[in-house]
């Protein structure tokens, strides 16, 4: 093996003494049910903040950031920086999720629409998909970095690895032939097979001495016994120490790289300049033009609403401005670091293109620090790959445990007492680690995974959304978008290229070029050939069907014509208003819960947090005898049936400082590039 040195691994070591440590610390705390799942909702605004700057900074976002921006340009960073947007509105939605004094997300279905039915499928569902798509994304990502950190020297290859790297080799000279026309004739098949190969992931640029196994039941026991030991608590304390070595890590990488590309003037002038435009315009390789930012803002705003984070982190604040505070300063945090990300990105560009492009551009961040960080520094990278990562799964795994031992549990055992929802809680978050070990092992691409989580949630999210805000919201209405969206977004997605008449449709299999050239698949996530060595052979799709553009298609859309850019903001669009409309639409025809029900809960939603137990426990009993008590506030008429409320001078100045922020950090990029841009 090559990479690790004996000081990375004693940084390593000590990464691990520490953070179990910290979780046998918080155990003590963790023996109620409140105690457990949410930390006696006692933590404030400090704790807030590093809980939802550890949550939202996960390594998955830097590599992903970084490995987009290095196939696209800067533009590339919307993927994830488009959520920007989003902290303004968090002012006003963490505080909802404190104010309706629940415990897990499912809560609320029942709570508000009183189908004990959509709180248990809820909480099923987002314990599969936190588990399939979160979780087990978060282990791919950290796998990914780590077996680019630690490699087999070339003198171990066997036959197959080594035939492997070689072949990658040449694709990279041939494809530098091809862009500047002097590939002969004579060599256009084997660079068709070649293609084909890469394509089907079996060309590498180098080979990992990391068994995937191996590695994930380390990486999942380390996270597995620090919150079993101290739940909610545990995390939170961990992410304050995670928290800063996810810092280090997104920074350490740019000296060194800087560096090894000469200076910042030297990246400005190797780069092409259309390498630095913030917008991408959809006739080049940059899938991110505005209508891609804004279709991916829309529905990232409607999956928000349903991420079940939320509920637990902001229902363990101990007042609502500690929730609000902490998630609006805890995103800006991982908004700046996001732009560390993007510059790691444009320095790969310089160091990996031509004849040594990366075959997996999701090795952008292992290849860069094994190649540019020292002994200990390395070391220090791994630890805070690691660290970044297991922040954002515990935080994922906390939800995940309150939802399966409140919503699931406690429904077959209704008369189980708190320690028994502990006790439930805490096998469960040994389950769906180890599940999501098992789940990783069957992952591949990062950018594939990426785009599937980004929309996973939207139909509950849209639901959520509307049921705090629209009284007249139906169950009948949310299982209609829910199941609607699940088949059209999930379930025939992913099935259809197990059915030979849809993956080998002649028109399904469409192929574009792009702009250089290669074919680039349309309906399916990839369109291959059957034979790889027959450049003539059947064509056949591969991965997710993109049905959003069929059902584009249907309405008369031409998404063949399209670029990939709009492609790619057409998915975005379906997957975001389907489900919004689906709801608005059936509800207007079907039967809405009690009036008693409805009044009662945003009587509750307008009830101010108490700023001790005892007045908080007397506001919540004036508003069950007056639901009503706060209608002056509503913003519409006492009788409309939407509950937008006045803002009071909080919300103004909370709302202006987060947007003034958002802009100078977004101006900060601009003013960045126009510094290195030739």
């Amino acid at each position: 093996m090559s990479g690790l040195h004996l000081l990375d691994y004693a940084v390593i070591a000590a990464y691990f003494i520490v953070v179990l440590t910290l979780g046998k610390i918080a155990a003590k705390g963790a023996t109620t049910g409140e105690g457990f799942f949410l930390a006696g909702r006692k933590l404030g605004k400090v704790s807030q903040f590093f809980l939802n700057f550890g949550n939202s900074a996960a390594a998955s976002d830097a590599v992903s950031t970084a490995s987009v921006v290095y196939q696209q340009g800067i533009s590339g960073i919307w993927l994830g920086f488009q959520m920007i947007f989003l902290n303004p509105y968090y002012w006003f939605m963490y505080p909802w999720y404190r104010r309706v004094r629940l415990t897990t997300t499912a809560d609320i279905f029942k709570d508000r629409l009183g189908s004990s039915g959509l709180s248990v499928f809820y909480a099923t569902f987002t314990i599969i998909s936190a588990v399939a798509v979160t979780m087990a994304f978060g282990n791919l990502v950290s796998y990914k970095i780590s077996s680019a950190l630690v490699t087999k020297t070339e003198t171990s290859w066997s036959p197959a690895e080594r035939a492997s790297v070689e072949d990658y080799r040449e694709l990279m000279t041939m494809e530098g032939l091809s862009k500047k026309n002097e590939l002969p004739a004579t060599e256009r098949d084997r660079l068709g097979v070649l293609r084909e190969r890469q394509a089907r992931g079996e060309l590498r640029n180098f080979i990992t001495a990391l068994e995937p196994w191996s590695f994930y039941l380390i990486y999942t026991i380390t996270i597995g016994a620090y919150i079993v030991m101290g739940g909610m608590a545990a995390t939170a304390l961990n992410e304050a120490f995670q928290g800063v070595l996810i810092i280090v890590f997104s920074v350490i990488l740019i000296p060194a790289g800087i560096a090894a590309v000469g200076s910042w003037d030297e990246l400005g002038r190797v780069l092409p300049a259309e390498a630095f435009q913030l917008f991408g315009t959809g006739s080049g390789t940059s899938q991110f033009t505005v209508w891609t930012i804004s279709a991916i803002f829309l529905a990232t705003l409607m999956q928000a609403h349903a991420m079940p984070g939320n509920m637990s982190i902001a229902s363990s604040a101990k007042n609502e401005f500690a929730a609000r505070f902490g998630a609006v300063s805890g995103t800006f945090g991982k908004r700046l670091v996001t732009i560390t990300w993007a510059f790691c990105g444009l320095i790969a560009m310089a160091l990996y293109s031509g004849a040594n492009t990366l075959a997996d551009a999701d090795m952008v961040w292992g290849t860069m620090s094994r190649q540019l960080l020292g002994p200990g520094l390395l070391g220090l990278m791994f630890a805070g790959i690691i660290a970044s990562n297991m922040s954002t799964i515990a935080a994922k795994a906390m939800s995940v445990s309150a939802l399966f031992a409140h919503n699931i549990y406690k429904g077959f055992r209704p008369q189980a007492t708190d320690r028994n929802l502990v006790t439930a809680g805490r096998w469960t978050l040994v389950v769906v680690l180890l599940v999501g070990v098992v789940v990783s092992t069957q992952m591949t691409n990062v950018y594939t995974v990426l785009q599937f989580a980004m929309t996973i949630n939207v139909p509950f999210g849209a639901s959520l959304l509307l049921m705090f805000i629209w009284r007249r919201v139906t169950v009948a209405a949310v299982w209609t978008a829910v199941l609607g969206s699940a088949f059209l977004n999930i379930i025939f997605p992913l099935v259809a290229e197990k059915i030979p008449a849809l993956a080998n449709n002649s028109y399904l299999t469409t192929r574009t070029s792009d702009s250089v050239g290669r074919p680039t698949a349309v309906f399916f996530e990839s369109v291959v050939r059957v034979n790889p060595e027959d450049n003539a052979s059947a064509l056949e799709g591969r991965g997710r069907l993109h049905t959003e553009l069929l059902v584009l298609q249907s309405i008369g859309v031409d998404t063949v014509a399209l670029s990939s850019s709009g492609r790619l903001a057409g998915r975005f669009f379906v997957d975001a208003l389907l489900p919004l409309a689906l709801i608005i639409l059936v509800s207007l025809f079907t039967r809405a819960p009690s009036r008693e029900r409805i009044d009662q809960f945003f009587g509750k939603m307008k009830t101010p947090v108490g700023a001790t137990p005892e007045l908080e426990a007397a506001a919540m009993d004036e508003t069950v005898r007056h639901p009503g008590r706060f209608n002056q506030t509503k913003l519409l008429s006492t009788n409309s049936s939407w509950e937008f409320t006045r803002w009071d001078r909080v919300d103004t100045l909370g709302f202006l400082i987060s947007c003034a922020v958002t802009l100078g950090i977004i101006g900060l990029l601009w003013a960045l590039l126009q510094a290195v841009a030739p």
